[in-house]
């Protein structure tokens, strides 16, 4: 490869600047980890190589090579520059070792690097092939803090509906503290055992584990996706869940609003009982949804009276049907929707959600 730090004369970098000047910003970061290899793992941040042209002709510029996004080692040590690119001879991706020779390579056309599939072991390369992670923020700084919107209500209350809509419909990210627990207890992490006893018997997870849930998948979406828009399903289900968030984000973060749903509780019932047959959910049964209410109303009811009192609750009566509710969500969300996602017309999904289609 013809490095991209060749020299060039200035009447050629302003040519090639006016023929490239389509080019988005390149603002991602690359972690390669996995290989084992310091040749290999690490940090790679924004090409800074001039513009120049590559070995198959095509015109780069700063940011980009061969007309796509290009890295360099985030510790500089790589005699390649980029140490990250796309080869337009080859058809392929590729990574670079310390001493330039080429380790991993992936034949596609993809506009990134990919982050799915393994790469290929290339020629002076070690196997096993490395994971790939794309960034929207530098990792090595602090992650944006996110937007985020509480969502309560009793189960069955139609938080989650909602909130699906809400995410294929707005751009919006729903984290269920019920999703993020049940994965945890799935994966049989050292919380598992805690948290299935807890669940099981309609109580609250201990207060630490949910916060660290939350906290880690936020910032997870917001690195790898660069969405920032978030509705937490079930949080907070006590003040003392508060108590942990401000000491997460600081006693003078401003109050995230509340969407709290309200629904009579026969008719909370009814629902429960009707999502038994297909959830498959240990908690779905009568005896652990009186559980779960009671707890509710004990541990939960106080903190939505606590945003009401502080003007940051907004009650949604979601015994009315689906699409008056869903109007309702979209109205309260609108502040931090993009507006072109508002306008799109319903998805197949969205409108099954509406019951506006059968399953």
């Amino acid at each position: 490869m013809r490095s991209a730090c060749l020299a060039v004369d200035q009447s050629m970098v302003k040519d090639i600047m006016t023929e490239t000047s389509e080019f988005k910003p390149n603002t991602f970061f690359v972690e390669v980890s996995g290989a084992g290899l310091p040749e290999v793992d690490g940090l790679f941040v924004p090409s800074t190589a001039p513009p120049t042209e590559s070995e198959s002709g095509t015109v780069s510029s700063l940011g980009y090579w061969n007309g796509k996004m290009a890295w360099d080692r985030a510790d500089g040590q790589s005699a390649r520059s980029p140490a990250l690119s796309y080869s337009n001879s080859y058809k392929s991706w590729r990574i670079c070792r310390l001493d330039g020779h080429l380790a991993y390579d992936f034949t596609s056309e993809d506009e990134m690097p990919p982050t799915e599939d393994e790469w290929h072991v290339y020629k002076m390369g070690v196997a096993p092939a490395p994971k790939v992670v794309l960034h929207h923020h530098d990792p090595r700084q602090p992650c944006p803090r996110p937007n985020v919107v509480f969502v309560l209500g009793g189960p069955g209350a139609g938080k989650g509906t909602m909130c699906e809509l809400a995410e294929t419909q707005l751009g919006w990210t729903h984290l269920s503290t019920g999703n993020l627990l049940r994965s945890e207890r799935e994966a049989r992490g050292p919380t598992a055992a805690t948290i299935e006893e807890f669940m099981t018997a309609g109580k609250l997870v201990p207060n630490e584990i949910v916060v660290t849930l939350l906290k880690n998948a936020m910032e997870t979406v917001t690195r790898t996706t660069g969405k920032n828009n978030f509705l937490l399903d079930g949080f907070p289900r006590s003040l003392n869940n508060m108590d942990a968030w401000h000491e997460i984000f600081g006693q003078e973060t401003e109050l995230p609003k509340m969407l709290y749903f309200e629904c009579p509780y026969a008719v909370l019932e009814k629902r429960i009982l009707g999502r038994a047959k297909y959830s498959g959910r240990s908690d779905d049964n009568v005896e652990s949804m009186k559980l779960r209410f009671d707890t509710f109303k004990a541990e939960t009811l106080p903190t939505v009276e606590f945003f009401r009192s502080k003007n940051k609750c907004v009650d949604v009566d979601t015994s009315h049907d689906r699409e008056t509710v869903y109007r309702h969500v979209v109205g309260n969300l609108a502040e931090h929707t993009d507006s072109k996602l508002a306008d799109q017309p319903l998805t197949e999904r969205s409108e099954i959600l509406l019951g506006l289609k059968p399953y």
